[in-house]
């Protein structure tokens, strides 16, 4: 039994709040990644045309995936900000305006104008829209984590963890789904005009149901301890950089080789594969792509729950390294000509990542202690926004530009894996240790 378990109300059912808990973060996450995985979708495929309509195919591309990377480097402020309030105030009251600001956000871009109507005008606002959006996705993930992980079985918090990491193969189901199902039923040139709209309206739908289900779910056991014995931090951002710089680098690090190579298979492909060398259609990539969120769907939770057998950092490592090595078959797949093959790989492209992404939600929350956990989970999550998600398909896009070859990313690939396996290493393992109590984040005292 947790020491936490203690502060939750006699009248409370608990086994309830475990369950609405990991369904709350599940619906949450998903919402919030639906949102921004249609507008990587959408950076790929219309925004080009619609905000950058003067420039080439490849700066069109450029500078449509640097509006993306700009909802990355938002990530981190997010983080910031709601970690601060949500390890003074709690979870549950932080999760609801993350999920609020990122609907709106979404509907917003789902009506705004292009270049031709409000000429230079349109692609600042999408700019500041998609700033929006990354200040609450870096405010959403680790609330989510904690609120499932807080609230579970504290033998099973690889599986409890990973419940809310399934919102981005959710997410991705139904953004990528909605996508090709509106460029099927419209054709390429209506979907491009006005058809990619629907989807970004219907976020509306999803952040509704979301609320509903959030404000049923009660404040953490954990987080309710910390409360009642006054253990909450004035000042979280500072007490979480003063104590534990080297958890929040390291976790950042540790995303390497999960994050980059994840928006390279899941946005850079979308143009990669449909641009005139490779000619495949939208819908290609995205049936391919669809199929490849469904397998991650299964295996995420798979993965989550082996690592609190196996051990978390094992299953991770397997999966960066086994990544290090796709890279290279990947391309090869994609680049062989083979239509057959090239579908195969985008369907499988997101195994290696589901091996990292079902455990990592633990190994990283686990490394900061309740009254800072909020704040320092999701800086050191977000923080790789920057150096690994957000410049992944501008630099993908780069590589191929300068090398001409696909084996240019493989390469980029290894060297993101390298990395996170060093992180993994250099990172404590605190998976058999209890996260409630202070004394397990305690400096060791020097012998003698």
């Amino acid at each position: 039994m947790s020491s936490a378990d203690e502060f939750i109300p006699a009248t409370v059912d608990q086994k309830k709040q475990v369950r609405r808990a990991a369904v709350a973060s599940t619906i949450g996450t998903t919402v919030e990644w639906y949102d921004y995985f249609l507008y990587g979708t959408a950076a790929a495929l219309v925004f080009p045309h619609l905000f950058f309509p003067n420039s080439s195919a490849y700066i069109g591309t450029i500078e449509s995936f640097a509006t993306y990377f700009v909802g990355f480097l938002a990530r981190p402020v997010g983080a910031a900000i709601f970690g601060h309030w949500g390890d003074r105030i709690g979870r549950k009251v932080m999760l609801i305006v993350t999920l609020l600001m990122m609907g709106i956000s979404t509907a917003l871009i789902g009506v705004l104008p292009g270049s031709g109507t409000w000429g230079d005008a349109a692609p600042l606002i999408l700019i500041l829209l998609r700033l929006l959006q990354g200040i609450a996705v870096g405010g959403e993930w680790s609330g989510s984590v904690l609120l499932s992980m807080e609230w579970g079985n504290q033998k099973k918090r690889g599986l409890m963890g990973s419940w809310p990491q399934l919102g981005v193969a959710i997410g991705l189901i139904l953004s990528t789904a909605l996508m090709a199902i509106f460029n099927g039923i419209m054709g390429s040139d209506a979907f491009i005009s006005w058809g990619w709209r629907i989807p970004f309206l219907l976020s509306l739908v999803l952040v509704g149901i979301g609320l509903y289900i959030r404000l049923k779910i009660l404040e953490t056991p954990m987080f309710a301890k910390v409360v009642k014995t006054k253990e909450t931090q004035a000042a979280p951002l500072l007490q979480v950089i003063k104590r534990f710089p080297k958890e929040i680098i390291l976790s950042a690090l540790l995303r390497m080789s999960e994050q980059m190579p994840f928006y390279v298979v899941t946005a850079f492909v979308l143009s990669y594969m449909t641009n005139k060398e490779h000619g495949y259609s939208y819908n290609f990539v995205l049936i391919g792509t669809l199929i490849a969120a469904g397998v991650e769907f299964i295996l995420v939770p798979v993965f989550g729950s082996l690592s609190d057998t196996i051990g978390r950092k094992k299953i991770y490592m397997w999966g960066a390294s086994i990544m290090g090595v796709w890279g290279f078959i990947y391309f090869a797949l994609l680049d062989s000509g083979v239509g057959w093959l090239a579908f195969i790989a985008v369907c499988l492209g997101l195994i290696p990542h589901a091996m990292q992404y079902g455990p990592q939600a633990s190994i990283i929350a686990e490394s900061f202690p309740t009254n800072l956990r909020y704040t320092g989970a999701g800086l050191g999550y977000q923080l790789s926004s920057i150096i690994a998600g957000g410049p992944a398909a501008l630099i993908a896009t780069w590589l191929i530009h300068t090398f001409g070859t696909g084996y240019a990313v493989s390469v980029y690939i290894l060297v993101s894996a390298i990395i996170t396996l060093i992180a993994l290493k250099l990172l404590k393992d605190r998976s058999r240790s209890d996260i409630s109590d202070e004394a397990t984040y305690a400096p060791k005292k020097q012998a003698g």
